[in-house]
């Protein structure tokens, strides 16, 4: 009571007597004094600051407050103070054993909430605190989140138990990062060509054919599988069945999709001599650019497999027909997406048609080279791209492509080069050529270069401020809705905002950038993700046209491989929409939302939007690629860029997902026109959402996991559960959009606190049977 009265009456009355005082013990007072006097240090600080007084005093009292709170399990009030009077540093002194993992959750999931530059200083004390306790596969993950190679490095160096850094080097693969590790990382070069091995990705095939066994979903399904016809009353599957190009080529992308790595298929892997037709035979069902894609999706259908894709893909080299050979070019670099090697196939075979005299074919080696090498920030590839960009003789769909595949390789890097190039291109273009659908992807290869990146991207957006009018507005959205992608940047969603609530006239197009920017921007944590589908409601209301067909696509986005009920029924509603754009962009969305996922309730709305639409061919090929996408992999695949409890965000699968969601803004041109292999750039999210557990030779072993719904725990007191509702399985198993996993024994001790994906395992010497 009396503390009350104190506390109305005097302002930072009990700050006042604790300095004037005698001093002594500060916890014999009791929490409730400590915490008030914690509280009044705040406000008295932030006074002397704008005073330029003296803190010396406060900060010895700062002290012998963390020291306390820290003793007594109040680890977020010790973060708190230390963030309020700026120096974070005093926590390495205080945090020990019983409590480094406590403060450090908070810390990071702090990270989230707090303006720049004090989310990375937060970050690189949570760095230092994992660093302390040997903690290295955490510090890995803040290394990974901060995208500090150095920091990488350290962890690297630090630790000297190789089994542990193969597990880092899983952690990286999944990442989708490129790391060449050195002597410093590795000393044995045996060990060391061992772990690049597994930083290459070259793994990745095998282990998730591990799990299409256990699961057993190895046999090949075929587009009717999907679309299941026989399901529908009457008018849809009663009509005549006649094979046309549309069709056709929807049904190569269902294919591709569903039976994606799986290396087996109906339609284009059956051996040339069977009965029921042969590949040749399904790939000239399709016309012109069509065996573009269907030649590409052969690379798809052996994703990740490397050597078998390229044997499969070889015979297509030799062809006359130039979408052939394009496409064969296009299925190397999908089958070489995220999957490195010393001798750089796609490179060597790609690399000598990008000058080809026909543009399908250089287009098909371009947009190869992109997906095979995004994020690998290869100069070679830099130096043959580069040219095209500022050739006069380039078509423009080949310089689009160009600068887009070098956004992709050189995804979050900064690189000043690249970007004049692509600065140049666009100031070069002439004032038709900028009406062009395909140039949309010019701002967009600038944009990726500057992924995530927040103020780094000022100088660029200055420069995009002297573009042609007809595309600076549009670039200014792209860069800025790019760099701060994933930041959770408060400020910058209401700008995005801002720019949706103009009225504007038919033609401007950056509106669309705008509404997707919102849900890129926003997408990285929970309360932010929730509050972004709600702002996209009113915009939906009281939104333009060409706004109301960017809202499914950031939907789409928000909720990526996560079919939400609620978002799921308003892109229900919108599929029905009187726009035919808008229609078609949510039903695409309606695919994303529940990519992978073999989501029953989404799968009946496609089969009944197949029947609703089944005179329209453009709406009903938009049915067929949603349906490819809700069944991709079977089921055992994800596209959510967010991996590791959703801390970390790949940048080439956004940089994938994105460069697909910008092309449907204009789907008619695009996707429907003859650039319809756009599509395959969906590839660089395509992971398989699953936990396998290994053991210490990296041979799949089975143990009990219990898997259910994770739970927030930062803060609480105690060792509250972290998982809810759960269920045991043995491994191999599938992990769904926020579900986590623990293993139900204690005959293994995992080597990452973080359960997905490969998992080593390692036998517990305490352990002993019942």
């Amino acid at each position: 009571m009396l503390m009350g009265l104190c506390s109305t009456l005097f302002f930072q009355e009990s700050l006042g007597y604790r300095l004037t005082g005698s001093g002594g013990d500060i916890g014999s007072w009791g929490h409730e004094y400590v915490r008030n006097l914690a509280g009044e240090i705040a406000e008295e600080y932030t006074m002397r600051q704008s005073e330029e007084a003296s803190v010396e005093d406060l900060m010895d009292l700062v002290k012998q407050i963390v020291a306390f709170h820290m003793k007594h399990n109040a680890e977020t009030e010790a973060v708190d103070l230390l963030m309020d009077v700026e120096d974070l540093d005093l926590l390495l002194a205080h945090v020990d054993r019983t409590n480094f993992r406590r403060t450090c959750n908070y810390l990071t999931s702090s990270a989230k909430f707090l303006p720049g530059p004090d989310d990375m200083l937060v970050l690189d004390i949570a760095y230092m605190i994992y660093m302390k306790f040997e903690e290295y596969p955490n510090a890995l993950q803040v290394a990974l989140f901060l995208d500090n190679m150095q920091y990488v490095k350290q962890v690297f160096t630090s630790c000297t138990d190789l089994l542990r850094k193969k597990q880092f080097c899983y952690m990286i693969s999944r990442h989708g990062i490129t790391v060449e590790l050195d002597s410093e990382m590795v000393a044995d070069k045996d060990d060391r060509d061992m772990l690049q091995d597994i930083v290459n990705n070259t793994k990745l095939s095998e282990g998730y054919l591990t799990l299409a066994r256990d699961i057993e979903v190895m046999e090949a399904k075929t587009p009717e599988d999907i679309y299941k016809a026989h399901l529908l009353d009457g008018r849809a599957s009663s009509g005549p069945s006649v094979d046309s190009a549309r069709q056709n080529l929807a049904a190569t992308f269902v294919n591709a999709f569903v039976n994606a790595g799986f290396g087996q298929d109906k339609l284009m892997t059956v051996p040339s001599d069977a009965a029921s037709g042969t590949a040749g035979n399904w790939l000239f069902k399709n016309k012109e650019h069509g065996k573009t894609s269907a030649a590409a999706s052969l690379g798809m259908i052996l994703l990740w497999d490397v050597d078998a894709g390229l044997t499969q893909l070889d015979k297509y080299f030799h062809s006359t027909d130039n979408p052939v050979l394009a496409g064969a070019l296009l299925g190397v670099g999908i089958n070489n997406c995220g999957i490195k090697s010393d001798c750089d196939p796609a490179l060597a075979l790609l690399g000598e048609y990008i000058d080809n005299e026909d543009s399908s074919v250089r287009i098909g080696a371009i947009m190869g080279l992109g997906i095979a090498y995004a994020g690998s920030q290869n100069d070679q590839l830099r130096s043959s791209l580069s040219p095209i960009l500022n050739d006069a003789k380039a078509p423009l769909d080949v310089i689009a492509f160009a600068a887009l595949s070098l956004g992709m390789i050189y995804v979050g890097s900064c690189n000043e080069e690249v970007a004049q190039s692509i600065i140049f291109a666009l100031m070069d273009r002439s004032e038709a050529q900028l009406g062009d659908a395909l140039t949309r992807f010019l701002p967009l290869g600038l944009g990726l270069l500057y992924l995530g990146k927040e103020e780094s991207v000022e100088a660029t957006a200055e420069v995009s401020k002297t573009f042609n009018e007809k595309i600076r507005k549009y670039c200014d959205m792209t860069l800025l809705s790019c760099a701060y992608a994933g930041t959770g940047n408060v400020l910058k969603v209401q700008d995005l905002l801002a720019q949706c609530g103009e009225h504007l006239e038919k033609g401007d197009i950056h509106q669309g950038p705008a509404v997707l920017g919102i849900a890129m921007v926003a997408m990285s944590e929970e309360l932010g993700l929730d509050m972004a589908i709600r702002s996209l409601e009113r915009v939906l209301q009281y939104g333009e046209q060409n706004i109301r067909r960017a809202v499914p696509l950031a939907l789409g986005l928000l909720c990526i491989s996560n079919p939400k009920v609620n978002v799921m029924d308003t892109l229900s509603r919108l599929s029905h929409d009187t726009d035919s754009e808008v229609a078609m962009a949510a039903i695409i969305s309606l695919g994303l939302i529940g990519a992978g996922t073999n989501n029953a309730r989404i799968a009946g709305m496609l089969r009944n939007l197949s029947s609703y639409y089944y005179k329209d061919a453009s709406l009903l090929f938009c049915v067929r690629i949603a349906q490819g996408f809700v069944h991709m992999g079977k089921g055992l695949l994800t596209l959510s860029p967010f991996h590791s409890e959703r801390l970390l965000l790949s940048p080439t699968a956004l940089a994938g997902i994105v460069t697909l969601l910008h092309a449907c803004l204009d789907m008619k041109s695009i996707i429907l026109g003859k650039y319809h292999y756009v599509l395959y750039f969906i590839v660089l999210a395509m992971q398989p959402r699953m936990m396998l557990t290994v053991d210490e030779n990296l041979k799949p072993i089975s143990v009990p996991v219990r898997v259910g719904q994770a739970v927030d725990v930062v803060g609480q007191a105690g060792r509250p559960k972290t998982i809810t509702g759960f269920q045991t399985h043995s491994t191999p198993v599938l992990l769904a959009a926020g579900e986590r996993a623990e293993l139900a024994t204690d005959k293994y001790i995992p080597l990452s606190p973080i359960l997905e994906g490969f998992i080593i395992l390692k036998e517990n010497p305490d352990y002993r049977e019942e």
